[in-house]
């Protein structure tokens, strides 16, 4: 009698867990993820919304360029006087290459000038919205045409980028 209560006494005894394989896991799992996330970056765009405006900050401004992307088109135009250029789609994707080289132009009219504004239709994808503020804020020249060393490097354009509602 004394052995068969000494049997259920060693049964119910607790069993040890084996967390080997765990701790093998997480040796692993954890350095891997940490030199994943450092290569993981996060681009965060610098964004002014319309707000109130003056008469008197309106009369001092010269040239109030708005960018207007819709479906086929993208129109560049000044608020004060209207379209100065009209930029068709090209293989269905906005001329992003004219836009730039456009604004080139402009930037060499008016070299103070750093503000633009990027109308948008309420069904524009999210990808040609970055893409059309990449090709406002800036363009890549390789350098060689005042003499550098060739080098591609970034020149600004209009950094400064308000966005709104496309007109009806």
């Amino acid at each position: 009698m004394l052995r068969a209560v000494a049997r259920r006494h060693r049964r119910n005894e607790a069993a040890e867990m084996n967390v080997t394989a765990f701790m093998n896991l997480m040796v692993i799992l954890v350095p891997f993820l940490l030199i994943t996330a450092v290569f993981s970056r996060l681009t965060i765009l610098q964004l002014n919304l319309p707000g109130e405006s003056t008469a008197t900050e309106e009369l001092q401004q010269t040239l109030n360029l708005e960018v207007i992307v819709l479906k086929d088109e993208i129109v560049v135009a000044d608020r004060g006087t209207g379209v100065l250029k009209t930029l068709p789609d090209m293989a269905e994707a906005h001329d992003l290459k004219g836009l730039t080289e456009y604004l080139q132009l402009v930037k060499s009219r008016f070299p103070e000038k750093t503000d633009i504004t990027v109308l948008l239709q309420p069904d524009t994808e999210y990808d040609s919205v970055v893409q059309v503020m990449d090709a406002v804020r800036a363009y890549v020249t390789t350098g060689e045409e005042e003499g550098g060393s060739g080098k591609p490097t970034q020149a600004e354009l209009f950094p400064d980028i308000s966005i709104g509602d496309a007109p009806l």
